[in-house]
């Protein structure tokens, strides 16, 4: 009971842009109540909104253990190493996650995101050809990504 109301707090907080509270709320808990998927969840998403890269990446590490056919779980953690620099981490953990990350326009954005980050042209622009093709939106927020920029029209 005690879980439960703290992870409902501690998401009251991220919902009023006030991640660093929901930190110190799951702070609270024991250990031993600090392990389950939803508290996880939670303090991932506090963590992603503080910026807090590094934890957030062990975190998302964390929850792709422990539901290694959960997709969001292996976005969010390649997400999270690419923002800690280790975009080549990032790249081989997407590539780990379960086969249902290639039937999502996300997954194939943000592999190109990273492949031509690491200087990998050709592949970097095949993934952004998939993904535009699947959701022709990423077309515009490819224009708009620092971390794409230089790739062209695809």
């Amino acid at each position: 009971m005690v879980v439960t109301k703290t992870l409902r707090a501690a998401a009251g907080w991220i919902e009023l842009g006030l991640a660093d509270e929901a930190l110190y709320e799951l702070h609270s808990l024991p250990f031993e109540d600090q392990t389950g998927r939803d508290f996880l969840e939670v303090k991932l998403a506090a963590q992603m909104e503080c910026q807090s890269w590094n934890g957030a990446s062990e975190t998302a590490r964390l929850l792709c253990l422990k539901a290694a056919d959960e997709p969001e779980f292996f976005l969010r953690a390649a997400y999270c190493l690419h923002e800690t620099g280790d975009t080549l981490a990032a790249c081989n953990q997407l590539l780990r996650g379960p086969k249902t990350l290639f039937e999502m326009a996300l997954f194939h954005y943000n592999l190109a995101c990273y492949l031509w980050t690491l200087g990998e042209g050709d592949r970097a622009r095949s993934h952004l050809k998939q993904a535009i093709t699947m959701d022709d939106s990423y077309q515009e927020t490819a224009r708009e990504d620092r971390d794409l920029l230089g790739i062209g029209e695809v």
